[in-house]
């Protein structure tokens, strides 16, 4: 329930100082020793492209992650039409997803020739509801005529995984496959289980923002399943199983050795890292709560409501998203309080003007349009301290007042 909103004390210098919405410089000063060595010894190893790191980071990633196979590639854009291309998804096919994500999750079903079928989400979670997703298939008119549904593509926004005991019963009565966008999720888990092993396949990001972060681009593909592995790895190399010759028109999308040596070392900090989010998703709700500035949901009206958290689930607190009314107004208070904050996402994917002709108009989702308009991240990274976190929420309370 709302209740009378109180101003935490901080210092005149505290104040002063801003609060990013991310800081890498503060991991980097952690690791910065290993790092250097680890790239070194790439550099000193002269094998760019492919390397021995490539080959250590996908083992000991895949099996983090609790699948057979790992395959490293670019980006996680190019993981997301890997993990498609390698279970043949393409023209007069239909995969169906949210249009509550990053743009790449709809743009890669395209580049994959495929039809992208678009279905709400649930308010709380802001993850791919299975119960519109089935509303969804069971509509004909959805279906380009002579198209087939082959696979369906959760999101597991945020750092929470979907609800994949729903999502499980549906790929049993359809026969489809499921392909996990795990870019935000690395760590997490459903019933303890981790990401990358709940779908045929999966797809990640290590973009510098993400929890296990790249100093630059790459991405990752894991399975369970050998032939789309052996697939995936022939066409992020230009369709080649053996050197200059040449089975399929792939891409170029391999995971360069001194990314995979950066991820390597991060790789052993994860957990810890994991952890640190959520002890700072705590501490967020424990000063929310205390201000008197938490509401319940799903909606905001006076109020912040807090992010859900699935007690079947692991979060891993990629982003700490709240909802808040006036969140334009908010957003650009704290900016002047110097607080950063972030809006994932201001637009969603249906109303993008390069996605018109997919065919949805305004209305078409009203819980991500609306979800569009009330969120915003906090600053969130495990370094955060609990000094900072204090002076974002005394920012909210001094704007709600």
């Amino acid at each position: 329930m709302l209740s009378k909103t109180h101003s935490i004390p901080s210092s005149t210098t505290e104040r002063q100082k801003p609060v990013p919405v991310a800081d890498f410089s503060r991991q980097y000063r952690q690791i910065r020793e290993e790092v250097l060595a680890a790239i070194e010894r790439v550099c000193a190893g002269q094998h760019f492209i492919l390397g021995e790191e490539v080959r250590l980071f996908e083992a000991a990633s895949s099996a983090y992650c609790g699948a057979a196979h790992g395959i490293g590639c670019a980006s996680g854009t190019d993981a997301l039409w890997l993990a498609m291309a390698a279970a043949k998804i393409g023209p007069g096919d239909a995969v169906l997803t949210t249009p509550f994500s990053f743009f790449s999750t709809v743009s890669s079903i395209l580049r994959a020739g495929a039809q992208p079928l678009l279905a709400d989400i649930d308010p709380r979670t802001y993850n791919l509801d299975a119960s519109l997703a089935s509303k969804t298939l069971q509509t004909p008119d959805n279906l380009q005529p002579q198209s087939r549904l082959r696979a369906i593509l959760p999101v597991h926004l945020y750092g929470q995984c979907v609800d994949w005991d729903a999502f499980a019963a549906l790929k049993n009565e359809l026969g489809v496959l499921l392909i996990e966008d795990a870019a935000q999720a690395y760590g997490a888990k459903w019933g303890g289980k981790p990401a990358g092993s709940l779908g045929d396949l999966a797809a990640f990001s290590f973009y510098p923002t993400k929890n296990l972060s790249a100093y630059g681009d790459a991405g990752l593909v894991t399975t369970n399943d050998e032939s789309f592995a052996e697939r995936a790895r022939m066409l992020r190399a230009h369709g080649m199983r053996q050197r200059y010759f040449h089975e399929e028109i792939g891409c170029n999308s391999r995971l360069d050795t001194i990314q995979a040596a950066v991820l390597l070392v991060k790789l052993q900090h994860i957990d810890q890292w994991n952890q640190q989010r959520r002890e700072r998703a705590r501490v967020y709700d424990e000063l929310i709560t205390r201000q008197g500035l938490a509401e319940d949901g799903p909606y905001p009206t006076h109020g912040i409501v807090l992010p859900y958290v699935d007690p079947r689930g692991t979060h891993v607190f990629h982003q700490y998203v709240v909802r808040a009314p006036r969140r334009d107004a908010l957003k650009a208070f704290l900016a002047e309080q110097g607080i950063g904050s972030e809006i994932y996402y201001p637009l969603p994917l249906h109303m993008q003007s390069c996605l018109r002709d997919l065919g949805y108009a305004q209305g078409a989702f009203p819980e991500s349009e609306r979800a569009a308009k009330e969120v915003l991240a906090l600053p969130m990274f495990p370094e955060l301290t609990r000094e900072e976190q204090e002076r974002v929420v005394a920012g909210i309370a001094k704007f709600l007042a």
